[in-house]
């Protein structure tokens, strides 16, 4: 996998898909296929036999074409707060909702399914690989993925902390025998707003649902109260954002050592609890040169 796979903040925009809008596909030049449609943007890797990659393929494909017009209907419902009520219809929507709640009902904090979004349609493509022959799969959608390993297959997964200079700042294993198969980054440069100034919180989960979720609420706790940051309400950047009126970052100019300390261990702390709660394995942050880890001892 390349080193910004695991790169995007967690969510993707959807909006109602335009009349006549198709899903296309294509492989690429090192065998890895392509499946887009509209702001979804999916890199597929699969290995193993060669009948078992070409029905698996076939079968993600027709499932990728169903995810739009399988979510569109129920967007105001995926914008709007989590509650304890709160059900999506079908498996992404469902796998969105369940990955959030405990971000609502547990902690008490601002969310909506759409902070899973990029996580679950991964993990829903990666269902159609588990299939005899099949020795291992990653879906990357934009940065969230979802693997499937069977036993003794690993994937080696390169961090890139900083887009403005890309280059491979950590790297870790994530072999079949953890509980992990979802990755996720999320960080105020990233492609969806943050209401922190994290510059990269990676987290690995059970799901990539799960870890897209906690990467966004991990990425929102990397905080400080300093004019270096500069917020703007969302809706003044977008005018279908899930996050209405909150202040989102748009700058983080320098920030002094001990004020990205501060932000940092909030936002280890709170990631530390997750993982005593089961909601993660583990997490990495980073914000100005320093960094984090979260993970068991």
């Amino acid at each position: 996998m390349g080193p910004q796979q695991s790169l995007a903040a967690g969510r993707i925009r959807l909006t109602p898909k335009p009349a006549g809008s198709t899903a296309i596909r294509r492989q690429l030049a090192d065998g890895r296929w392509h499946f887009q449609h509209g702001p979804i943007d999916l890199v597929i890797s699969c290995n193993g036999r060669n009948d078992a990659c070409n029905e698996t393929l076939a079968q993600a494909w027709a499932r990728f074409q169903q995810v739009l017009q399988e979510l569109t209907p129920q967007l105001a419902m995926l914008r709007s707060p989590v509650s304890e009520a709160c059900r999506g219809e079908g498996p992404i929507a469902a796998g969105m909702v369940q990955a959030c709640r405990p971000f609502r009902v547990g902690h008490g904090l601002f969310v909506t399914p759409m902070a899973a979004v990029a996580g679950s349609v991964a993990d829903e493509i990666c269902r159609a690989f588990q299939f005899p022959g099949i020795d291992r799969a990653y879906v990357n959608n934009g940065g969230d993925i979802a693997l499937f390993l069977t036993p003794g297959q690993h994937y080696d997964i390169g961090v890139v902390t900083d887009l403005q200079a890309p280059a491979i700042d950590g790297r870790f294993r994530i072999d079949a025998a953890t509980p992990v198969r979802g990755i996720a980054t999320s960080g105020w440069r990233g492609r969806s707003f943050s209401l922190g100034i994290a510059d990269a919180v990676t987290v690995l989960a059970a799901t990539g649902a799960a870890a897209d979720a906690a990467a966004t609420m991990i990425a929102n706790q990397v905080n400080v109260d300093s004019p270096a940051v500069q917020r703007r309400p969302a809706s003044e950047l977008k005018d279908d954002t899930d996050l209405g009126e909150r202040l989102v970052t748009v700058a983080v100019n320098p920030l002094t050592a001990a004020e990205a300390a501060s932000a940092l261990d909030a936002g280890a702390s709170f990631a530390e609890l997750l993982r005593q709660q089961g909601l993660i394995a583990a997490a990495a942050l980073a914000l100005c040169g320093q960094a984090r880890v979260v993970r068991s001892r």
